[in-house]
């Protein structure tokens, strides 16, 4: 590995401080760098085509695509989930998680209650009307899914669905 000549990163207040940046010799035209990348690209058009799917399959039911996850998530759960459990479970900011569970419990979809593990991070758990809303997205969603795989063998989803939760392992 090779380093680069100094650079410097600003501090606040004006200052500055050399920092010395590695330069590492990758080969340019790698055919796994290729697949990954073209993977990552892949998996941005995906994640596009889903918040425009899940934004028009759950509007009939009043929701977003980021109210489909949390709901989805404690629903999943069982027993609850705290923001930070939300958060970590879909990959989102605990601010973020706690603006949208916020609005879905002034909505009467979601309740905070009692922790008993941490007294100051309450579980988030479904209402009655947030069960009720589950199972009519259940309705629409379940259909949507089946649709959506019904030519993908079984083998290639449990394949890629290990390869995805395998990198998001690794990048977290």
């Amino acid at each position: 590995m090779a380093l680069s000549a100094p650079a410097c990163m600003p501090l606040p207040g004006g200052d500055q401080i050399p920092v010395r940046l590695e330069k590492q010799e990758l080969p340019v035209h790698s055919p796994k760098r290729v697949l990954f990348l073209d993977l990552v690209l892949s998996l941005f058009r995906l994640n596009g085509l889903l918040i425009a799917e899940g934004d028009a399959m759950t509007k009939q039911l009043g929701l977003t695509h980021a109210r489909w996850k949390v709901i989805g998530a404690i629903a999943l759960s069982r027993a609850g989930l705290t923001v930070p459990g939300i958060a970590r479970a879909l990959g989102q900011s605990r601010q973020a998680v706690q603006r949208i569970t916020d609005v879905m419990v002034e909505d009467g979809l979601l309740l905070y209650a009692e922790n008993p593990k941490h007294k100051r991070s309450a579980l988030v758990t479904l209402s009655e009307d947030g069960k009720e809303t589950y199972s009519m997205l259940r309705e629409v969603q379940d259909p949507w899914a089946i649709e959506n795989t019904e030519d993908i063998p079984t083998e290639e989803l449990e394949t890629t669905l290990r390869l995805v939760r395998r990198l998001i392992k690794k990048l977290n």
